[in-house]
């Protein structure tokens, strides 16, 4: 049975959008993205996910924590979870708030940081990042990421070729997807369930 071990932010724990703010709480875990995705696969495939509201590439949060930092924390979740078959990271939006003046290259390379480490802790497995869909600067999150949505419409020009030349797979969630206009940040129940199916057989093909 392959396992899949998703790594991601706000986006993979299910957060709703926050028109106001404030915490909209979370879709259910079958609702979500990969939970849809799961479902597509079937139960041939164990599933695995960790998505942590607020999680960066690289960075520990001077506001939010330290333990946001996801170099820091990979490491322990691939061994925690392991054998893993199949990597599937998605990070990069939190990276995009003013605070860590962060381009579209930086994030790019800070990703194949991490893809180095799966490479480090999980040797066999194979390994996909998946660039998150633009950011609008609407809403209650507007100043928190102010100057993103430019440097978040460059994002998969930059992760395509790092996962290229690191022999990962890649897969440009903004194609099928688009954040919610209520804060320009997360995904709408629509988006989840579009973004999981559209994974199926990009994933499925890493077997």
């Amino acid at each position: 049975m392959p396992h899949l071990l998703i790594y991601g932010d706000s986006n993979t724990h299910g957060t709703l959008p926050m028109e106001e703010g404030r915490d909209a709480g979370a879709l259910g875990p079958q609702a979500r993205w990969a939970g849809h995705l799961a479902a597509g696969l079937g139960a041939e495939w164990r599933v695995t996910v960790e998505g942590l509201p607020g999680r960066t590439t690289v960075h520990d949060d001077p506001v939010e924590g330290a333990w946001k930092n996801g170099a820091t924390v990979l490491p322990a979740i691939l061994q925690s979870h392991a054998p893993v078959d199949v990597v599937a990271i998605m990070l990069g939006t939190n990276d995009l708030k003013a605070r860590f003046a962060m381009t579209a290259s930086d994030i790019a390379v800070a990703l194949e940081r991490l893809l180095v480490m799966v490479v480090r802790f999980c040797p066999a497995a194979r390994r996909m990042l998946i660039c998150p869909p633009p950011v609008e600067e609407v809403g209650p999150f507007a100043e928190i990421f102010e100057n993103a949505a430019a440097r978040s419409a460059a994002l998969a020009s930059r992760i395509g070729p790092v996962a290229a030349r690191n022999g990962a797979a890649f897969f440009d969630a903004g194609q099928v997807i688009a954040a919610d206009p209520a804060d320009g940040i997360h995904f709408g129940a629509e988006a989840h369930a579009a973004l999981g199916r559209a994974l199926v057989a990009p994933v499925a093909a890493l077997k």
